[in-house]
């Protein structure tokens, strides 16, 4: 699976930038795109140097391959030469020399865990890293770890199951309080049943292949208040079941979330409308089997096959419309993800994905993400600030605080573009404005027309000391900032500058 990093991805706030204290994409050099690192691993070039062997790795031996032209790195127990790489990571070769000759796994998974990088790097494999069982703690890859937890953390869930005639029910017990729909996630495919329950920062999955046939439709139950889970299943034939069925990889494994890997499911584009000139909102149909609820202010990755190299993207999903009450919902909820996202003619994914037909299919990962809903529990203010499609995290942001935050006193967006006509659902939001007093928009524009009236410019202090006028001297306030790298990283610096604090503001990936 190859990935386009985005140009704001990570972005200033997010987990993966912070972790990586700062990094961020670097100019490469002229024949060291993407697509010319995809020609290279065809041409039949040796990247390895081993002349097509594959070969057992000592740690002692990995760390004298610690050079940019002589380079070894270790993810989860395998060995890449990632010299030929060097000058094609959009990180930047001093980021991939931080694990040179040396088990890059903990570095991997904080920065850019949503790679695959077993596709991205396989003619670089080297071979395995050939350690005794008992030399295997500064070496085993976290993700293997599953019997060990922080004692700080949640306590290790457990499971039962019990039928009826015609049913079959697994039970999880979170043993944690305020679990909700959003945190559970099911995928049944070929009477392999997948269900994974995120508890804080952990991961609980139950992983299992069915002993008997079920139908499609299942459904998922959670009692908060014990934090009880209940996945019930259909039964094909109505005959007892004398086991629940035989246990798959990572059944029963409860780990960081950060260490798990991402669960990618076929989803069929259903539509596609056109929002702005370059702008499309596309209609997801999650497959009749599976339950996932994007939770908000998280977002998914989309997977294609370009070029015949699986390319990977992150988004954010959106709602149908900001206006529920002006739009009768066409689908069922819980079944379709909406994505609002912006096509550009020279990009390598977005004119593959806008050439897809209705019928057509996307993979779409479990959900990322850090945001935390009680961010926005007793805020009286909220203040967003957007730039192009980074408007799309606030959608859901903007529609939860309005209607489940009843703290709130004003929500108030300042949305950057270059012209009229990139504003995203502007007549949306001057209804939403209009109808609910709570909401104020303003729009602001880089290279407006003769007949513009309204603000301009770029993300400045003059701007920002207006906008953020608070609806009582000392009201709790929360900030959201999304759009592109310059634009972020600005903004975050002007609210530290006007004494915003660090918990006060949360920055988006755009």
């Amino acid at each position: 699976m190859l990935n386009v990093p985005s140009q704001a991805f990570p972005a200033p706030g997010s987990q993966q930038r912070v972790a990586s204290q700062g990094r961020s994409k670097v100019p490469l050099k002229q024949g060291r795109s993407l697509m010319d690192w995809i020609r290279l691993t065809r041409s039949g070039k040796d990247l390895t140097g081993l002349k097509g062997r594959l070969i057992d790795v000592t740690e002692e031996e990995l760390k004298t391959h610690n050079k940019k032209d002589d380079c070894w790195i270790c993810i989860r127990g395998l060995v890449y030469n990632v010299s030929p790489y060097m000058e094609y990571h959009p990180g930047g070769e001093d980021e991939l020399m931080r694990a040179a000759g040396a088990d890059g796994t903990d570095l991997f998974n904080e920065v850019h865990r949503w790679v695959n990088y077993e596709s991205m790097l396989k003619e670089c494999l080297v071979g395995r890293m050939a350690v005794k069982p008992a030399a295997l703690k500064g070496m085993r890859p976290k993700s293997q770890v599953t019997d060990t937890l922080p004692r700080e953390g949640p306590s290790s869930p457990s499971y039962d199951w019990f039928q009826t005639e015609s049913s079959v029910t697994i039970v999880i017990y979170t043993k944690q309080k305020n679990i909700n729909l959003d945190s559970v996630i099911v995928d049944l495919q070929d009477d392999s049943l997948r269900a994974e329950v995120v508890i804080k920062d952990q991961s609980y999955l139950i992983h299992i292949e069915l002993s008997h046939e079920v139908q499609e439709n299942i459904s998922v139950r959670v009692i908060e208040n014990v934090g009880k889970v209940d996945i019930v299943l259909q039964k094909r034939e109505n005959i007892p079941w004398k086991c629940l069925g035989q246990p798959l990889e990572k059944h029963d494994s409860f780990i960081p979330k950060k260490d798990t890997g991402l669960y990618y499911r076929k989803c069929q584009l259903i539509s596609k409308e056109y929002v702005t000139h370059d702008t499309r909102l596309f209609c997801l149909m999650l497959p009749p089997s599976t339950h996932l609820q994007v939770p908000v202010g998280h977002h998914v990755y989309l997977m294609l096959s370009v070029t015949g190299a699986e390319i990977v993207k992150p988004y954010t999903p959106v709602s149908e419309s900001l206006l529920s009450d002006f739009k009768e919902p066409v689908l069922p909820p819980n079944k379709y993800i909406y994505f609002l996202i912006k096509i550009y003619p020279d990009g390598l994914f977005t004119p593959e994905l806008d050439r897809l037909q209705i019928g057509d299919f996307v993979s779409v990962s479990s959900p990322e993400g850090n945001f935390k809903l009680s961010k926005l529990q007793e805020v009286e203010d909220l203040f967003l600030l957007a730039a192009g499609t980074g408007f799309t995290p606030m959608v859901n942001i903007l529609k939860y605080s309005l209607t489940s935050v009843s703290s709130l006193r004003k929500v108030k967006l300042m949305f950057f573009n270059k012209t009229e006509d990139d504003i995203i659902w502007r007549c949306q939001l001057e209804k939403l404005a209009f109808k609910d007093k709570r909401f104020d928009i303003e729009f602001v524009l880089s290279t407006p027309s003769s007949e513009w009236n309204g603000k301009r410019g770029h993300v400045s202090p003059a701007l920002l000391s207006e906008f953020l006028e608070r609806s009582l001297e000392n009201s709790r306030v929360f900030l959201c900032i999304c759009g592109p790298t310059p634009f972020t990283d600005e903004g975050i610096r002007l609210l530290h500058d006007l004494n915003f604090s660090t918990d006060e503001i949360h920055g988006f990936t755009a």
